[in-house]
């Protein structure tokens, strides 16, 4: 399966102008590890109009988020719309700025082998940006996912078609109100989607360990923030998941 995803079914979410670094990083850490992909730019603010948004989002979007994150937002939805058009079973879907943790490759190969247990219509969260764990005393040997009710952003996840589809379809009726990752916060809870945390993450996004700056969130890469992402990392990787979290949905 691994062959084929990396074949067709990578999208990353992109855009035109201020990530020039970003696109020269991506082209050359996925030539290296194998792996075909999209960029999603059809997004991008210069396509934006309100025809555009008339058809994904409220009518007051303008207003609730700036152009920027509602540029990111549609690209996730036009990445989910090239799954369907494509016919593909799986897309696995990062944003620009993707820091792999350990043996990419390896890792997904147990995830994906997990993955062909679940019931259609998923999002599996790869990344650890939120440092959303399952606690200590919730890991099982062998498991690599384990089902939540909260996102963990977006920068990498899996869906597979049904996932992209009942999005979709839910989106004509429920126009998109927020940021894309709290918007799957509301379709999570909606039901209109499973989210699984993949445990243990497979990316870290650049734009938020400092390694990477981000235009849309107006944060420049420096030591500091590299330091105070590490700072949190230690202590919600290993302290905080002493207790139990609050986000996980318990196997019946």
């Amino acid at each position: 399966m691994i062959e084929s995803l990396f074949k067709k079914g990578i999208f990353v979410i992109h855009a035109l102008k201020g990530y020039e670094y970003h696109e020269k990083r991506i082209i050359e850490l996925f030539a290296k590890n194998d792996m075909s992909f999209e960029f999603v730019t059809n997004g991008d603010p210069i396509y934006l109009n309100d025809d555009v948004l008339g058809k994904y989002f409220v009518s007051n979007i303008k207003s609730k988020l700036s152009v920027g994150v509602v540029s990111c937002t549609l690209n996730h939805i036009y990445a989910l719309e090239r799954i369907l058009a494509e016919n593909l079973e799986y897309g696995l879907i990062f944003e620009n700025d993707p820091f792999f943790l350990g043996n990419f490759t390896e890792k997904l190969k147990k995830v994906l082998k997990e993955m062909e247990t679940l019931e259609k219509g998923f999002i599996i969260s790869l990344e650890n940006t939120s440092f959303l764990q399952p606690s200590f005393w919730d890991i099982v040997k062998g498991k690599y996912l384990y089902q939540a009710s909260k996102c963990r952003q977006t920068g990498a996840y899996l869906i597979d078609r049904k996932g992209a589809l009942n999005i979709l379809n839910d989106l004509k009726v429920n126009k998109c109100n927020k940021v894309v990752d709290w918007w799957h916060d509301e379709l999570i809870a909606r039901n209109v989607i499973k989210m699984y945390w993949a445990y243990p993450s497979l990316v870290e996004e650049g734009s938020h360990n400092g390694h990477l700056s981000s235009t849309i969130s107006s944060q420049n890469r420096s030591r500091y923030r590299r330091f105070a992402w590490n700072v949190q990392k230690i202590y919600k990787m290993y302290i905080r998941r002493l207790f139990p979290s609050k986000f996980l949905i318990k196997d019946k």
